[in-house]
């Protein structure tokens, strides 16, 4: 899965357009990053810029962009409403999917090592990122703002995490770390600010002054918007995986139940990751006992019960943030069209091959086994057989979701071998490196089909139930999937086996080849079993 994590650094220039451009161009030019919002404010004197893409292309976009705002910003001649300490005031690292708070506080360090080492500027550490109980908040940091920096940096206790411990009059300082996903949701409420502000002291965590709220990890407050017409109850969640919309949401509307008050929708400020959404998705369908397994649909069914586009249109690729970031540049091959695949097969070039194609008829044979599936469920005439499809669809269409990756990965998995196998060998030591890596790199060149054959393997149990159970006119269709499994495990194998003999790990090869036995053997039984038990059904 793609790792992604959110870049979200301000500057202290908000009316220069040419600066603004130039920071943008600076993050725009970094392979594997996304530029996804420009947000400059004229009466602060500041801009507010949200990227996103692997964490080591972000530090890299990070440590850019505030080189470009560095050379670009003069700090003694600022002023501006926000408080600030410097050109590049802060840069927190934001986990978005796949990535943990640690791996943030990493990428963090990484920035502020190079910032400090390299462009000569003093950068502390705040939020996660920080160790020091009185350097931890970023109000603590910033307290005296960019004026004071020059009275307390020489300080012991201030003396910077990264960079010289030094007053730089042109740059100041900056502020990096690491903060979990901030999620800005208003629920809209059809009554006064005053019952709006209600409910939200009801959930908030902070509560009134005399008990705590509800909900932990969330701020609140009520107002009221004339452009709208109607009252909001206005809330930060600090940690959607504590609290997610989707219970903020439904905490407002039992409030509001209780006061006679209609809730009319919701509406979401800026990004949100996927997963929130997900969750939500999980959330109703569980509720009211629905099945839905394609993703667009569980989007539009949290988009319907949020009432996210009842004050303006939710468009899930401008506001899902894994929606926004092309995904084709990851998986160039599985995203061809069909004819593109097979004609670059068929060309001169030994990529993709075997493994690859491998790798795609096994997930066509995952996919069959679910096409008979939806042929089955929802159908009158198998109407009984519903909740047996609802287990065993999702299964399959997962196993197809699974191996479809792998398309790329299999041609990918021999670049690092080929990789070693340029490295110099003129002396002992780069002779070793170069050994170690070209069988790291043989690892996994057969690792990768050895997990299509793994995932393709936990697929006949599925298979099998559904050449029971599944609607006998798609008959030919299980038929051919079953084949199609089997093939694309065939397939693997042999690309696991050419493999093999390269590798110096005895018992690893040893121990890969009875696994890979088992499986492939395994798919001649059960191949054989699906045919045989639809050919029964028939007789």
């Amino acid at each position: 899965m793609k790792k992604i994590v959110e870049c979200v650094p301000n500057i202290s220039e908000g009316r220069d357009e040419k600066i603004i451009n130039a920071c943008a161009d600076a993050v725009r030019k970094v392979s594997g990053v996304t530029l996804l919002d420009v947000d400059p404010g004229k009466s602060t004197n500041r801009t507010v810029f949200t990227f996103v893409g692997d964490p080591e292309s972000v530090v890299e976009a990070a440590f850019l962009f505030s080189k470009t705002a560095y050379e670009l910003i003069d700090m003694t001649k600022h002023s501006g409403e926000h408080p600030r300490m410097g050109a590049v005031d802060v840069v927190p690292f934001v986990p978005v999917a796949n990535v943990t708070t640690e791996d943030c506080v990493e990428c963090s360090k990484q920035y502020g090592k190079r910032v400090g080492e390299e462009l000569g500027v003093p950068v502390y550490l705040y939020e996660e990122a920080s160790s020091n109980p009185d350097r931890k908040m970023l109000k603590q940091i910033r307290s005296g703002e960019y004026e004071g920096i020059k009275n307390k940096i020489y300080k012991p206790e201030w003396k910077p995490d990264f960079g010289p411990q030094e007053f730089i009059p042109e740059s100041g300082a900056t502020v990096t770390g690491s903060r979990f996903f901030l999620i800005a949701y208003n629920i809209n409420i059809l009554g006064t600010k005053e019952q709006a502000h209600k409910i939200a002291l009801n959930i908030r965590e902070q509560g009134r002054k005399d008990s705590p709220g509800r909900l932990k990890a969330v701020k609140g407050i009520g107002w009221y918007v004339d452009e709208y017409n109607l009252a909001q109850v206005s809330v930060n969640l600090d940690n959607y995986l504590i609290t997610p919309p989707h219970i903020a949401f439904e905490e407002c509307v039992k409030d509001a139940r209780e006061m006679n008050l209609a809730v009319c929708g919701s509406e979401l400020v800026g990004l949100i990751p996927l997963e929130a959404m997900l969750m939500a998705a999980e959330f109703y369908m569980k509720r009211e006992n629905l099945f839905i397994i394609d993703e667009r649909q569980m989007i539009r069914l949290v988009i319907d019960r949020l009432g996210l586009s009842s004050i303006s249109e939710f468009d899930p690729d401008k506001r899902i943030i894994e929606y926004m970031i092309e995904e084709k540049a990851a998986e160039p091959l599985a995203s061809l069209s069909v004819r593109d695949f097979v004609e670059l097969v068929g060309a001169r070039t030994s990529a993709p091959g075997g493994g690859s194609v491998s790798a795609l008829i096994a997930a066509l044979g995952a996919a069959l086994g679910s096409m008979v599936g939806w042929m089955s469920y929802g159908n009158k005439k198998f109407e009984h057989l519903d909740g047996t499809m609802r287990k065993l669809i999702p299964q399959l269409h997962n196993k197809m979701k699974e191996l479809i990756p792998m398309i790329d990965a299999d041609t990918n998995a021999f670049n690092d071998y080929m990789i070693a196998m340029k490295m110099p060998k003129n002396s002992e030591s780069e002779q070793k490196i170069r050994k170690e890596l070209m069988q790291e790199g043989l690892k996994k060149a057969v690792n990768i089909p050895m997990s299509v054959m793994r995932i393709s393997d936990s697929a006949w149990e599925w298979m099998l139930k559904m050449a029971k159970n599944g609607n006998i006119s798609s008959k030919s269709d299980l038929e051919v999937g079953a084949k199609s499994l089997e093939t694309g495990i065939w397939g693997a194998y042999k690309n696991v086996e050419i493999n093999l003999p390269g590798l110096e790990d005895e018992e690893y090869k040893k121990n890969i080849l009875t696994e890979a036995d088992e499986i492939l053997n395994n798919a001649k039984r059960n191949s054989k079993k699906v045919c045989e038990t639809l050919l029964k059904r028939l007789q």
